[in-house]
């Protein structure tokens, strides 16, 4: 048996579980792609052609119909997290292929958004400095005026689990909260304390816009230059959900043209994100490199739920399968 853990960007899969152990005990070969394999489907398909057991981390590499015909000799694949839409389940059981997820919890991704709110509110990307570097002449020891979130709006595009739980963070610093989204009911909105208002006016009125929704073909580009355009000059977009959500040239133009303040997002549209890439050199980005779900706890689990995954596969009891 040849089993593959993709995308450990730090090393860090032997950290959290003892793979190793698990490889003995199956009398299997371990190998860690520490570097992401890339985009083009031949050298990713070829790289993990040999592989009996994969361990995706998240969606960093898509499991298509395509891919799986060219990976005969897969028979389980494991994706950290619960659910993953970059895998085509229905294929992998034209396959024969077992899918397994993960736990995962919810509150590092809420952590992470608003760890990104405070940032673009308070100007921490200017303000940030090292107390052990002298400052130079040119560095004043205060350059901005922070936005106070008491009393501002806040607009969540999205009421799931994930933007419910920021609803509430935005309530408790006494801001007003409204929400939108195509399904999103009056009822719903009350249950969490907060105002449905329609999809203008949630753009047109918030300080403060964060992107809670799941990545499908409904929701893939819904937010483009009309719903930019609503925004307020002084407002905040902060996008901690899947870039495709946004149209990336979209959000561009709108940075340059100071139709809105900041933007401060943690996903992109091509991951790692390539050097020189456009988006990272706009004018008003604050970005951080996907790690809204990469804390400790959260990777112990993953990884730990993986290897026991993968060693009940190996036992004929398949556990924590994933269906279409």
């Amino acid at each position: 048996m040849r089993i593959a853990i993709l995308d450990d960007y730090q090393n860090a899969a032997r950290d959290f579980a003892d793979f190793d152990a698990l490889a003995a005990e199956l009398n299997a070969d371990l190998t860690v792609f520490n570097e992401h394999l890339g985009h083009e489907d031949d050298v990713v398909s070829a790289a993990l052609e040999p592989f009996d057991v994969i361990v995706a981390m998240r969606e960093r590499t898509p499991f298509t119909r395509a891919r799986f015909e060219k990976l005969p000799n897969l028979k389980m694949l494991v994706s950290t997290g619960r659910r993953n839409g970059s895998i085509d389940l229905a294929a992998a059981g034209l396959h024969n292929v077992v899918v397994s997820h993960t736990g995962y919890s919810p509150t590092d991704a809420v952590e992470h958004t608003w760890a990104l709110i405070l940032a673009a509110a308070r100007r921490l990307d200017v303000e940030l400095f090292s107390a052990q570097s002298p400052r130079g002449e040119a560095e004043p020891w205060q350059s901005t005026f922070g936005m106070g979130l008491a009393g501002k709006t806040l607009g969540v595009y999205g009421l799931g689990n994930l933007g419910s739980r920021v609803a509430k963070v935005g309530l408790a610093f006494g801001m007003r909260v409204i929400a939108y989204s195509q399904n999103l009911t009056k009822a719903r909105a009350t249950e969490v304390g907060v105002e449905l208002v329609s999809e203008a006016e949630l753009f047109a009125t918030s300080d403060v816009l964060t992107i809670h929704l799941k990545l499908s073909d409904r929701s893939t580009g819904v937010v483009g230059a009309k719903q930019l355009s609503w925004m307020k000059p002084e407002a905040i977009l902060v996008n901690t959900s899947r870039s495709r959500i946004v149209e990336t040239p979209a959000l561009i133009t709108a940075m340059e043209n100071r139709m809105l303040r900041l933007a401060a997002v943690d996903v992109f549209d091509v991951e790692p994100l390539p050097v020189l890439d456009q988006l990272s050199r706009t004018r008003g980005l604050i970005a951080t490199p996907h790690i809204g779900y990469v804390t400790a706890e959260q990777f112990e689990m993953f990884y730990q739920d993986s290897a026991e995954n993968i060693r009940a596969w190996a036992k004929g009891s398949p556990i924590r399968v994933m269906g279409l």
